[in-house]
């Protein structure tokens, strides 16, 4: 046995740090290891990297004084994005288990494990039917003209491609009205509220959408066809688990990158573009913006869902690297990797938004969207004026459908991992199977989301399963590992993994754990409770069943922490202060998966009674 501090025992199949094997094996045969760094380094990435670094980030930047938006965005990542990401890492890589089976570590919080399972299932049905929806308009892509670009058959007399105004002369309106005769006084125009093309296409043909949640209407099939290939093509590459999704993010974690370069090296070309650039973050920096308490909400906000710390998936991730990982530079370099991409992708879109506003002879700041806006109607209508269109628009949608793939790739591994580590003797022989099975689940259970009320469970379910109950369960992790398992404790679970004492970085991790990053986090909580405003969908109100619904999902989700902690205080023997001190002590079971990574401490310290 060895201490803290002194030379690491290695392992033959140990994987270096640079990614190659000293034989074929997996240090870990019986759970797996990731086959080589780099797949480890690109399923991070890919999963890091999702949607809202592609259809909120910029808006929220634009909103938030352009340029100026970057100070409290990267000053975030460092105080609390970088030390979380850290943090799950470290424990994830230390017991080699899932979201669930660290919680050995403080059983009294297992309920935090499952709730991360639950949550994880939840996000991951929306998120299927959103890659559902980009693989329709990928294929609706190879059609010319666009089927978007005009107002064609499918539409109704609510579409049009330019503003309907009329004027009203002494009482009489005069429709259609053009200044070909007369100059109409400003105060007498009337501006009739039409659809664009592209918004019409979004409502009428893709999602068939119904009036509210309380008209649910059939199943939208084209949809429903969509989710199906979307699901099967998930199941295919968690097959193998990450022996087959580690092959696949080659692929999936690198082209969305050379379709965001295409976009921005045409982007900047097109006239307008310096325009919508300058919108983005050039002219429009206003270091004013930084005296308001929202602009520092909105960059924390983004920095710690655009990373999805509290969803398990980091843990999940990072149980299959080597002990020795060197996970703290790893960390770094991929927190650091999301952000930049996060402002790289801001330039793509608002360099052809630019050309957008342009062609209809707009300010900028009148064509900007975010979120579904962004995605499926603002950016494909910008699309419609390049040349080639068609082109563009397919790599746009088969970009969105691929870092969709990404993040799904890892919440359903999150559930797969979890439930194969909690219950080995059941699950083991039986992984093909069980990934197939959890793809049918969520596919089963994402039907009700394409039907012609889909786009309101999907807004319902993103608002209540996305948000807030992150923070909560990473509030949870701090106080967990930090507070009740001993923020000293785990810097020596990392001394360990990475062989050698880093005495003089620690008061700054403690710092952030202990003080930094949960405060943030509780402001965060309390100012979204304090401005909590009903969601919408546009200008769609939701029933009030609706919103109760809304609120039970929330509950269902983290209820699970003081159930299984009531539960286990139950179960525990001896008097109440014993209970609580045994349940927050580590389990038996808490340690280094294999026994040649288990320190000398681990033999000589007593382990309480397995909970």
């Amino acid at each position: 046995m060895w201490e803290h501090g002194s030379e690491t025992p290695k392992d033959p199949a140990i994987l270096s740090d640079e990614g190659s094997h000293v034989d074929d094996g997996d240090e870990n045969p019986e759970r797996g290891n990731w086959t080589n760094k780099t797949e480890y380094m690109l399923s991070m990435i890919g999963f890091a990297i999702g949607l809202g670094n592609i259809w909120r980030f910029p808006y929220l930047c634009y909103r938030n004084g352009g340029g100026a938006f970057l100070i409290p965005y990267f000053l975030m990542l460092v105080l609390c994005g970088i030390p979380l990401f850290f943090l799950e890492n470290a424990v994830g890589q230390f017991c080699s288990q899932g979201p669930i089976n660290i919680w050995r570590a403080v059983p009294l919080l297992q309920g935090v494990g499952i709730a991360v399972v639950v949550g994880n299932t939840i996000i991951a049905i929306s998120y299927n039917v959103i890659i559902a929806y980009s693989l329709y308009y990928m294929f609706a892509s190879f059609q010319s003209p666009l089927p978007w670009s005009s107002c064609f058959s499918w539409a109704n007399s609510n579409c049009s491609s330019t503003p309907i105004v009329h004027c009203n002369i002494s009482g009489v309106i005069v429709a259609n009205w053009t200044h070909e005769n007369s100059t109409c006084p400003s105060s007498n125009l009337i501006t009739v509220p039409v659809q664009s093309p592209s918004e019409q296409y979004w409502d009428v043909v893709a999602l068939q959408r119904s009036s509210g949640l309380d008209e649910t209407g059939p199943v939208v099939w084209h949809l429903a066809l969509c989710l199906l290939l979307s699901s099967i093509i998930v199941a295919a590459a968690l097959y193998k688990g990450i022996k087959s999704s580690g092959k696949v993010v080659y692929f999936t974690a690198i082209f969305p990158y050379v379709v965001i370069l295409i976009l921005l090296i045409r982007g900047v070309t097109l006239e307008g573009a310096r325009e919508g650039i300058e919108y983005y973050i050039g002219s429009q920096s206003n270091l004013t913006k930084l005296k308001e308490a929202q602009v520092w909400r909105d960059a924390a906000t983004q920095t710690f869902f655009s990373l999805s710390i509290g969803s398990g998936g980091i843990v999940a991730l990072a149980s299959y690297s080597t002990f020795h990982n060197n996970m703290f530079l790893d960390s770094i370099i991929i927190s650091l990797f999301n952000h930049v991409t996060s402002v790289l992708v801001g330039f793509a879109i608002f360099s052809i938004l630019g050309h957008m506003a342009h062609v209809y002879g707009k300010p900028v700041g009148s064509v900007v969207k975010e979120g579904f806006g962004l995605a499926f109607i603002a950016y494909p209508d910008a699309l419609t004026k390049l040349p080639i269109s068609p082109l563009w628009s397919f790599l746009f949608f088969f970009m969105l459908f691929i870092v969709g793939l990404d993040s799904q790739f890892t919440m359903l591994e999150v559930i797969n991992t979890s439930l194969l580590d909690a219950f080995p003797e059941f699950f083991k022989s039986r992984h093909a199977l069980f990934a197939i099975g959890t793809s049918v689940c969520v596919f089963l259970l994402g039907l009700p989301c394409v039907t012609r009320a889909g786009i309101y469970w999907v807004t319902l379910l993103d608002k209540f399963s996305a948000s807030w109950v992150l923070i909560i369960l990473a509030l949870f992790e701090l106080i967990g590992f930090c507070y009740i398992y001993g923020g000293n404790r785990l810097i020596k679970d990392i001394e360990m993994m990475l062989g050698e004492k880093s005495s003089c970085f620690w008061g700054w991790w403690k710092a952030c754990w202990f003080f930094i990053s949960p405060c943030i986090m509780v402001v965060i909580l309390v100012w979204s409770f304090v401005t909590y405003k009903s969601p919408t969908y546009g200008k769609v109100k939701y029933p009030q069943w609706g919103l109760a619904l809304g609120w039970c999902i929330l509950v269902f989700i983290v209820i699970w922490i003081p159930v299984v902690a009531v539960y286990k205080l139950m179960r525990a023997e001896g008097s109440p202060w014993k209970r609580l001190k045994s349940l927050c002590s580590p389990s038996k079971e808490w340690h280094p998966y294999l026994d040649v990574h288990r320190g000398e401490r681990y033999s000589k310290e007593p382990f309480v009674k397995d909970h």
